[in-house]
């Protein structure tokens, strides 16, 4: 299929000690760690993301962490800077085996017959990866060697990312193999990852293993067409089965009968489309869709139903097999996500999904579509990613690891996203971005959810008007009432390089515009985060509402505030706080807190805004490591990593999108709004023939403007034109101080029809722009006015 047109995601831009015997808080679940077997690996006790009661996945296999384990190789972490091997590790430690004969031995806590497990090998000088095999051992006996490969890993250099070693910025480190043992193997097992060789890999990093007792391979429904024996498809892979799978498909859609794929490897070099029909599996240790057309790379295996433009698809069921892809870069233009398109009514049930670029990219319009009881792993940008107008859809019971960009995001561009869920999922290192989001959508449920290990640009819950085509005008921004509820952070948060501080476990930003929505917050907790618990950021949040929330570490503050912004809070309890005042707030009584009852450790008055943000305190479990400051992506640690921005931070986007904006007149649907709304192609207008006009811009909060940038629409029916306009400031909007005096701005749409006027960075509040003439039309006119810091 052709492609919608797409736009590119542009990615932007702990504490003294955390008590592990976590008592039950309210209605929030106690995290404890699982036991560990003796551990030659002596790794720091951290609390498990898959050990929380009653939130998350449940998940059909028993986790070991390699740092717990026996082993000769060497501990590494544990550590969160940013471009470091641990930082990306489960935990954030891992143990690295540099030598034959080193290993790392897991001892069985249940049957088990089958294995996955995450580990790293160093890239090659081309940066095209390296193929490597390590032995596993069961008890002792002869070896089974299990390719293990670093192609699917090591990114560099700025968003999208490229493959290039001698770029800047390496991360995204890890990858993820899987084997059966042939029978089930007893508890007390002793399962050995061992180096026969390092020819072909210098080392081998271990983060952890996955013990699953795997059912035996489901047989072929009653009346079903199987895609092997009816239609010839190949299960040995090594002929392209991507027409005959479609042949199948389309026949099961035509009879009403469910489509097979029984067990084999199927190399598919293209999207099989899929409307009103079954596809079912043996199960995805079975059943597995791989491949990628070695010509057009911009062609690879997926699941999708046709796109909305084209009708969309409705009633497909996916069930009990793998998409296990060959993508080995990020290229957003590219449709080769494991599931897409628009799927109405539809359920996609036990499905493996690694090595694609997203999990699922879902673009509506489209309704009830649920994804559930599956695994996402190993992906080069989202996990799943509600794109477009995607209302009533959920994500469930499902098991994210190792995304290459938000692990389960909602992107309501221009189309509004309503009423979807994502609840009882566990989602664990997205290597950019966050863990779970929201960009816009109206009466969202976040819930039951447990989110671990933020790696860098993002935190672990995140509710925001950021992003292109989020915005009140086209319903798309937040509103209604968002409900994140009962959900478990650990170590999330972390560093933005782009902005050089923390982001926060918990954040919120009003970029496009203000939220003014009910986001109501409750029953949760927020373990050890990197840097700050809570944090405002960007524009307003408004209608924040904190109800029975434990905070147990924080790596800097309990709050950040960076903006403005009205929140209640309840029954919440903060320990552990790095600083020792708990609030960083610069923006004074631009955010107000009303206080209810059973509040402790968070609070204070006046709050800290000390000019200078502090290196984050790391407890990893209760045991204090020492933190960083933000800085740019390193390769190897930065040599003053503590030296920090001035505060207030230079606020790097423009102040004055979203902005409550006045004017002293507008022509017909020509209002003030339309100049701070981030469209370029709307535009404010003054009332006609009635010089001086004047737009003002409230930015939330004095600020520092050193420069505004004033734009027309590009549109070339736009004549160039001068418009003559004075530039005034005030803090209270009574009294208006001169920043820039009057004179003539000149805007040709050949050059791109702005003009620029530098200001003395006064602090200022209010803006006012005071316009006497233009060349072009009687009256003032401005598609966008900008306001920044810089």
């Amino acid at each position: 299929m052709t492609p919608p047109p797409r736009r590119q995601l542009l990615r932007r831009s702990i504490s003294a000690s955390l008590a592990l015997a976590i008592a039950a808080f309210g209605t929030a679940a106690a995290v404890v760690l699982s036991s560990a077997p003796p551990a030659a690996a002596a790794g720091v006790p951290a609390p498990s993301p898959l050990a929380v009661p009653g939130r998350g996945a449940t998940v059909p296999f028993k986790e070991q962490e390699a740092e717990y384990a026996a082993t000769n190789g060497t501990l590494i972490g544990p550590n969160r800077l940013y471009g470091t091997l641990p930082s990306e590790a489960s935990g954030r430690q891992a143990v690295t085996l540099d030598a034959v004969g080193e290993y790392v031995e897991f001892t069985l806590t249940a049957p088990a017959n089958a294995m996955s497990f995450r580990y790293s090998l160093p890239d090659n000088a081309a940066g095209s990866g390296r193929d490597a095999s390590i032995d596993v051992t069961v008890n002792g006996a002869s070896p089974k060697a299990v390719p293990v490969t670093s192609k699917y890993g090591w990114y560099y250099g700025g968003y999208p990312f490229n493959n290039n070693p001698g770029d800047t910025n390496p991360h995204h480190f890890y990858d993820e193999a899987r084997t059966m043992f042939g029978s089930t193997l007893a508890a007390g097992t002793k399962v050995r990852l061992q180096v026969s060789s390092t020819a072909a890999s210098p080392s081998f990093t271990i983060d952890l293993a996955d013990f699953e007792q795997v059912a035996a391979p489901s047989a072929k429904p009653s009346g079903a067409l199987d895609v092997v024996a009816d239609f010839g498809a190949d299960p040995t892979g090594s002929a392209d089965s991507t027409a005959k799978i479609q042949a199948a498909v389309d026949a099961g859609k035509a009879q009403g009968k469910e489509v097979y794929i029984p067990q084999g490897t199927f190399q598919v070099r293209d999207h099989i489309v899929v409307d009103q029909v079954t596809l079912r599996g043996a199960g995805p240790w079975y059943s597995v869709l791989t491949g990628r057309d070695p010509s057009n790379r911009s062609k690879a295996v997926g699941v999708y139903g046709k796109y909305a433009a084209q009708g969309g698809s409705r009633n497909v069921t996916l069930k009990d097999f793998a998409i296990i892809g060959d993508i080995r870069e990020r290229e957003d233009n590219d449709q080769v996500n494991a599931i897409g398109g628009a799927l109405s009514d539809s359920t996609v049930d036990n499905v493996w999904m690694q090595h694609t670029k997203c999990g699922a990219w879902m673009d509506g319009p489209m309704d009830n579509f649920t994804i559930k009881n599956s695994r996402i792993v190993d992906q080069t940008a989202d996990g799943v990613n509600f794109h477009y107008g995607v209302t009533n859809s959920t994500v469930t019971n499902t098991f994210v690891r190792n995304t290459g960009d938000d692990g389960l995001a909602m992107w309501a561009e221009n189309v509004p996203n309503v009423k979807n869920k994502f609840t009882f999922n566990t989602v664990i290192l997205p290597i950019l971005a966050n863990n779970i989001v929201t960009y816009g959508g109206k009466d969202i449920t976040i819930s039951d959810n447990v989110m671990s290990d933020t790696i860098t640009n993002g935190g672990g819950l995140h509710i925001a008007n950021r992003y292109p085509g989020v915005n009140s005008g086209q319903g798309t921004a937040v509103s209604g009432t968002t409900t994140a509820a009962r959900n478990t952070l650990i170590r999330t948060g972390n560093n933005d390089y782009n902005w050089q501080f923390g982001v926060g476990a918990i954040w919120f930003s009003g970029l496009n515009e203000p939220i003014n929505a009910t986001v109501n917050i409750s029953d949760t907790e927020v373990l050890d985060s990197s840097y700050a618990a809570i944090h405002l950021i960007e524009g307003a949040t408004n209608g924040l509402h904190f109800d029975n929330i434990r905070i147990d570490g924080a790596g800097t503050y309990a709050l950040q505030i960076q903006s403005p912004g009205t929140a209640t809070f309840n029954n919440v309890v903060a320990t552990h706080i790095a600083q020792s005042n708990p609030i960083h707030n610069c923006v004074g009584s631009g955010f107000q807190i009303t206080r209810g009852t059973g509040n402790s450790g968070w609070y204070a008055d006046p709050p800290a805004c000390t000019g200078t943000w502090p290196a984050p305190v790391w407890t990893n479990g209760g045991v204090p490591g020492g933190g960083s400051g933000p800085t740019d992506p390193p390769t190897d640690p930065p040599t003053d990593p503590t030296d920090p921005p001035t505060d207030p931070p230079a606020e790097t986007g423009n102040l004055a999108q979203g902005r409550t904006v006045t004017d002293s007149g507008h022509a017909d649907v020509y209002s003030a709004s339309r100049a701070v709304d981030g469209d370029a192609n709307s535009y404010w207008e003054s009332s006609n023939h009635a010089f001086p006009q004047t737009i003002t811009v409230d930015l939330g909060a004095a600020k520092a403007v050193k420069r505004l940038v004033l734009k027309l629409p590009p549109a070339a029916a736009w004549s160039t034109r001068t418009q003559t306009l004075s530039v005034s400031g005030s803090t209270d909007n009574n009294t208006f101080n001169s920043l820039k005096s009057s004179a003539g701005y000149t805007f040709d749409p050949s050059s791109g029809n702005r003009a620029t006027v530098t200001l003395p960075g006064t602090s200022t509040r209010y803006l006012r722009l005071t316009f006497t003439g233009n060349t072009g039309w009687p009256a003032a006119q401005l598609s966008e006015l900008e306001a920044y810091t810089s």
